[in-house]
Parts: structure tokens; C-alpha cells; sequence
């Protein structure tokens, strides 16, 4: 497993290339697999269920068909996006399974910082209950797309650590209409990217596997190069 933290706004593009790239290279066995944390420049997307009327404001950021499941939605800067590009066959090929091990790694990662998130069968995402606001009193703070060819997934999830909160009211999020849009300083909380990093490397092994740290470097992390690689 590969672990790589990016310390730039990776063009949305850019990051879909690169996931191609790394999920041809697992499903060949010449790479690992990968976790790449990084943030976009803002920015919606479009998954294969996105219906063009939740596009409030056309043309505010540029909008990116991902190909993952799902509905539109926002990402940008102060907003941590972990791709994660995993071989269902050397676990169990179970998509259900694998998307509640990732509301489970969001859920664990939130509980750091003493957030309880939850999931709601009606819902996708994790959700924070609000009490101090009338109902409905719950906000979603982290949000889940997946895609998987091949029995390797790719796409991932989304936590709001500190992004400007108006960007989402351009889109419906994920279809989702009544409820709003959090993150972790909204709650209150002074959490930086680097202490949601160090949370979320932790988390993910607890519920998938251990990781090797590679540095950040400028460079396409699709591309093989065996002095970036750990089994």
C-alpha cells in the first residue's frame, strides 16, 4: 500500500488521469495499491446519476463528469480528498462491503477529534447532528463516490475541513435537498489538514491495511517508479 500526501491544488483532470493510470497499473500487478490525499481548485462534478436541474448556478466553477456513482458535487480548497485506489479481490469483492469500510474510516477519522458522524440509510455520506438548530438538525461533512472496474475502486471520499461553505450552495449535493453542509471548523474545531492527515493515516490502517509514507513529489504518482514503490 502506498500512502501520498500532495501539497498542491491538483487539477480535477490531472487526478482522473492519474487514477486511470494507477488502476490499469494494479489490475496488471505492476503497481501498488494507493491512497493520494490532496485538495482541487474549486470545482463540481458530475457522477453518472447527476441530474442537470440540482446544478444551481451553471457556470460559477468548471463542471467534470468523474464516472463515478453518485450526484454532483463540490470540491476545493480546505477540503481534504483521499482517492483511493484499492484491489477488491485481495479483500473480498463486496462493493457494499467496501463503501461501509469507507464510511467507517471517515466515521473513525471524525472521532479524533471528538465529532460523532453517522450514517443514515437514506443518506449517503456521513452526517453530524446539529442540536443547536431546529430540525432537520443535521449537517453532512464528509462525502463518499466509488467506482470500480475490474474489481479495483478508484474515486473515494471527502472530509470539510475548513472550505468556503457558500461553494456548495451552487448544487444540490449528492441530490440531497433539506439538510446542510458542515466541516470540522464549522463545528468549532481549530483542525488543521496536516492533524486530519495524521488521523486519516492512522484510521485507514485500523480498517484496511498498513501504508508506507512516500513524499509528495511533482510528479504523475500513475506512473510507476520503483523508488516510490512499497509493497
Amino acid at each position: 500500500m502506498e500512502w501520498r500526501v500532495e501539497d498542491r491544488l491538483v487539477p480535477y483532470p490531472e487526478a482522473l488521469a492519474t487514477m486511470e493510470a494507477r488502476v490499469a497499473a494494479i489490475r496488471a500487478g505492476t503497481a501498488p495499491e494507493m491512497v493520494w490525499l490532496l485538495q482541487h481548485p474549486p470545482l463540481y462534478t458530475s457522477g453518472t446519476s447527476a441530474k442537470p436541474a440540482d446544478l444551481l448556478t451553471p457556470g460559477r466553477f468548471p463542471v467534470y463528469a468523474a464516472g463515478r456513482g453518485g450526484q454532483y458535487t463540490y470540491h476545493g480548497p480546505g477540503q481534504r480528498v483521499a482517492y483511493a485506489m484499492i484491489d477488491l479481490r485481495r479483500r473480498r469483492s463486496d462493493v457494499r462491503r467496501y463503501v461501509h469500510d469507507l464510511e467507517e474510516w471517515i466515521i473513525r477519522t471524525l472521532a479524533r477529534f471528538n465529532v460523532k458522524g453517522e450514517r443514515r440509510s437514506d443518506r449517503i455520506g456521513v452526517w453530524v447532528v446539529r442540536p443547536d438548530r431546529p430540525a432537520p438538525a443535521e449537517d453532512k461533512i464528509a462525502a463518499i463516490g466509488v467506482r470500480v472496474r475490474h474489481w479495483v475502486a478508484f474515486h473515494g471520499i471527502s472530509i470539510n475541513v475548513d472550505p468556503d461553505l457558500s461553494h456548495f450552495q451552487g448544487i444540490v449535493p449528492c441530490g440531497i435537498q433539506g439538510y446542510g453542509v458542515t466541516s470540522l471548523v464549522d463545528l468549532g474545531l481549530p483542525v488543521t489538514m496536516a492533524d486530519l492527515d495524521v488521523a486519516l493515516r492512522q484510521t485507514f490502517e485500523e480498517v484496511f491495511a498498513p501504508v508506507s509514507v512516500i513524499p509528495s513529489v511533482a510528479r504523475n504518482p500513475g506512473v510507476e517508479d520503483s523508488s516510490l514503490r512499497s509493497e
